[in-house]
């Protein structure tokens, strides 16, 4: 039952895609992470990382855009009333969103366009640094998360926001890091094909 959704699933996708238009969206950006939990003596706070990466964008006025993103989160441990030096924790990895785009003013074709987007996500962590109590081997090595966002398109250029709610735990262990919460912000050009 499993292999039959799936098949149908790529088959109408593919269809999708051959009856689509397809414009490639490279980007750069920044984003910001947190954690959900703070241990009893600190807490965490978001960092400035970045991202480097592109989009498809297959359709014109509801659209799905998958996407790849080389990104590096930063997250700092503020540990307040203590002799302990604050420590910044930093995850790399590959991002990949699959999402849907809907045009609320303008279209493709517009000098300017506002635009809603959302979907699901994947984090495979590539490496991770920082505090000594929590090694690199207990991070999860995959994250799955959910995002909503929002874009201008202005001519070529495009500006989007989105905010990320990570459903899966950071570590495998019960360390009080639990999920994490981002924030990315991407600018990039829209090259149509």
């Amino acid at each position: 039952m499993n292999r039959l959704f799936l098949a149908l699933a790529i088959a109408f996708l593919s269809s999708l895609a051959l009856q689509a238009q397809l414009t490639i969206k490279p980007a750069i950006g920044v984003n910001f992470t947190d954690w959900s939990k703070n241990p009893i003596t600190g807490e965490y706070k978001s960092k400035v990382g970045y991202q480097v990466g592109a989009t498809a964008t297959f359709g014109k006025k509801i659209s799905f855009e998958p996407g790849i993103f080389y990104v590096q989160k930063s997250t700092e441990l503020v540990n307040q009333g203590t002799s302990v030096d604050d420590i910044t924790f930093d995850l790399k990895g590959i991002r990949i969103p699959l999402g849907i785009g809907i045009d609320l003013l303008g279209h493709e074709q517009s000098a300017i366009g506002l635009r809603a987007l959302g979907g699901v996500s994947a984090f495979f962590l590539t490496d991770a640094e920082g505090h000594t109590n929590i090694p690199p081997d207990d991070f999860n090595d995959v994250s799955w998360g959910l995002y909503a966002g929002a874009g201008l398109n202005f001519t070529i250029v495009f500006l989007e926001a989105q905010y990320e709610w990570s459903l899966t735990d950071i570590t495998k262990s019960n360390v009080d890091v639990g999920k994490t919460r981002s924030i990315f912000v991407n600018l990039g050009v829209r090259i149509p094909l």
